[in-house]
This record gives structure tokens, C-alpha cells and sequence, in this order.
């Protein structure tokens, strides 16, 4: 059975399979095939955030790409998204396009950074969102695909693709997708939307501008000096001067934390002052080294203040790993922004 399939620029098919090699051909999809968006499909995503096809979402403010209710759906809906996904989508989109967020050099860096989304609140629960383990990994439509809509929303409506206005020199596998959920249930302290003013009721996505994660294995420390000491070592790998890091601490780690009575602030102020020194010798050798001339002696930590760190809690219960991850240009010209997501 066929049905005629909507294309972006309305051209009408009549088979799944042509619908998805045509998107291939025009450059429209990740690399990995799409859903073609039919009318009907568009009209329920659309439902299901009560917006009207022509409202703007939000502008990319560099190149002033308008991003409309129906533009996101239409690619939510190639993602692979269910409707009750887009209401995320379209919060995501509002966070992207906040100044503070500078898409447009996170997008067009040779760095390659890629947008993280991490969600809080009441929609982590009713849509299903992998907190839990291999957070970032395959296997959990929510995460994959909110994560890959907004890749899609990036290429085909702000228009920077790979090999044109990408010009990340490696990029890491986040570029396809990367959303997750904080896992509330294991939290020392409140969760990352209470910390920036939210009610804990709300639900919320923040969008970080993340470069490569680095694994922490810790399988020994069982205190929060010891512990934090670990995660000391990868930021002076991922930095200095960094003025934003997101800390995702593994349900292991995070339960010595919270045995010790830790609280988030206490976290962030041991890791600032564990790192206030310059890193050791080694790590400024070599193009590093030359590239600061005199003032590699007296560069500074890894942390420009306690408030750069951010913590989170995410993965399985068992194994005693957790990541660093380092902020785009070391956090200089990017922040976080968190929305609440209106379902």
C-alpha cells in the first residue's frame, strides 16, 4: 500500500522507500534514513504542543534562521519522535536559540561540540527517558530521538551541515543524538531544574554545548575528598579556566556523597579548590606549552569559579563509572539554558 508522503519543500511522493532515498539525495537526512513526514503526522505533532504551524520557536540569532512550529515538527517527526516527544523539542529549540547559547559557533567550530540535552521534572517518567544504564547509549526511543530532532532541526532549518558550515575536525558521536534524564531517585541534593529556579513539579530540558566525555573509573574511593579527587584529574585534562563543566556522577558515586552529607554546593566549591593550582608540568607540554611562552608557569586551574561546575546524577547503579564533560571553547563564549517544557 502507498501513500503520498510530504517532503520539506511540500514535493509530493507516493512511496515510503522513494520519500526516504529523495531525502538522502538532497542532503536532508543524519546519514541514517528518516521517517517521511506526512501531513497527517506534522498536524499531530503540531497538536500536540497547541501551536499553530507558522508560530516562531525561536531565531538563530547569528544567521537570523527562523525556526517555525511546523519546520521543527516536520523534522521531529523525520527523527522518529512521537507527538508527546515534541512539546521537548520545541523547548529545546527555545533554549538553542537563546544568545547565551551562541549555536551558531558551537555549529560552525572546528571544536565539533554537540548538543546535550538533559531533562528534568515530571517528563522523564511519563516518556519513558533512560536515566539509568548506558545513558548515553543506544536502545531508548525518547533519548534518541528528541536528541536526533534537534541535530535535524540544526541541519536543514539553521542550514549547517557537515562538510559546508560544519567545521567541526573531528566532532564526536553526539552530533547524531544526545539527550538523557536525570535520575532524580539516586540525588544527594535537589535536582539540576530546582537548582536554577524551577518548581520540582515542573518539567524542564537544558541544552549544554558539550565536547567529549571523559570517563572517571573510581572503584576505590569511598569518600567524597578521594572521590572528587578522581574527577580533579580529567578537568585538568579537558581545561582551564573553564567556566562551565557538567559533572555526570554515576548513582555509585553519588551515594558516598550523599552518606557524607555532601551537598551540591560542597561539590562544586572542593572541586574548584582541587584544581586552583596550574595543571602539572606535563600537560603543558608540547604545542600547549609553546603557544603560552612565558606564561605557561602562571596559567590558571581548570575552574574560573566554584559556580562553573555543574553536577548531575545519570547512569546504572553498579560499575563506579561517571564523566566530565567539558563545555565548547572551555565554556568562554557558551552557557547552559534551561526551559520548562509546556505539556
Amino acid at each position: 500500500m502507498t501513500e503520498k508522503r510530504l517532503t520539506s519543500d511540500s514535493q509530493q511522493v507516493t512511496d515510503a522507500f522513494e520519500a526516504i532515498e529523495t531525502y538522502f539525495e538532497r542532503g536532508w537526512t543524519d546519514g541514517l534514513p528518516v521517517v517521511p513526514p506526512t501531513s497527517d503526522a506534522v498536524s499531530q505533532f503540531l497538536e500536540a504542543a497547541s501551536l499553530q504551524p507558522d508560530h516562531v520557536i525561536g531565531v538563530e540569532p547569528t544567521k537570523g534562521a527562523v525556526i517555525t512550529a511546523e519546520k521543527a515538527a516536520i523534522n521531529a517527526v523525520m527523527a522518529g519522535c512521537r507527538p508527546e516527544y515534541f512539546p521537548v523539542v520545541v523547548a529545546a529549540v527555545e533554549a538553542i536559540t537563546e544568545d547565551q547559547f551562541s549555536l551558531h559557533g558551537i555549529s560552525v567550530s572546528t571544536m565539533g561540540a554537540a548538543i546535550l540535552l538533559v531533562l528534568n521534572g515530571p517528563i522523564v517518567e511519563r516518556l519513558g527517558v533512560n536515566t539509568a544504564e548506558s545513558v548515553f547509549g543506544p536502545g531508548h526511543r525518547p533519548n534518541a530521538t528528541i536528541g536526533r530532532a534537534i541535530r535535524l532541526i540544526v541541519m536543514n532549518v539553521v542550514g549547517t551541515r557537515p562538510g559546508d558550515l560544519d567545521k567541526g575536525t573531528i566532532g564526536h558521536p553526539g552530533r547524531y543524538t544526545w539527550c538523557i534524564g536525570e535520575k532524580t531517585s539516586r540525588l544527594p541534593w535537589e535536582p539540576l531544574h530546582v537548582a536554577r529556579g524551577f518548581d520540582a513539579e515542573d518539567s524542564t530540558v537544558t541544552t549544554f554545548a558539550g565536547l567529549s566525555g571523559i570517563q572517571v573509573g573510581e572503584h576505590v574511593a569511598n569518600t567524597p575528598e578521594t572521590l572528587l579527587n578522581s574527577f580533579a584529574g580529567r578537568l585538568y585534562a579537558v581545561g582551564q579556566n573553564m567556566q562551565e563543566v557538567l559533572i555526570v556522577i554515576c548513582p555509585e558515586h553519588a551515594a558516598y556523597l550523599k552518606e557524607a552529607g555532601w551537598n551540591r554546593r560542597q561539590v562544586c566549591e572542593y572541586l574548584y579548590e582541587a584544581t586552583k593550582e596550574p595543571p602539572p608540568a606535563m600537560l603543558l607540554e608540547g604545542g600547549v606549552k609553546e603557544a603560552l611562552g612565558d606564561r605557561a608557569p602562571n596559567t590558571a586551574g581548570a575552574l574560573a569559579s566554584p559556580d562553573a561546575v555543574v553536577p548531575i546524577v545519570a547512569g546504572g547503579d553498579g560499575g563506579g563509572w561517571s564523566m566530565v564533560i567539558p563545555m565548547w571553547a572551555t565554556g568562554s563564549k557558551t552557557r547552559s539554558v534551561t526551559k520548562q517544557i509546556r505539556a
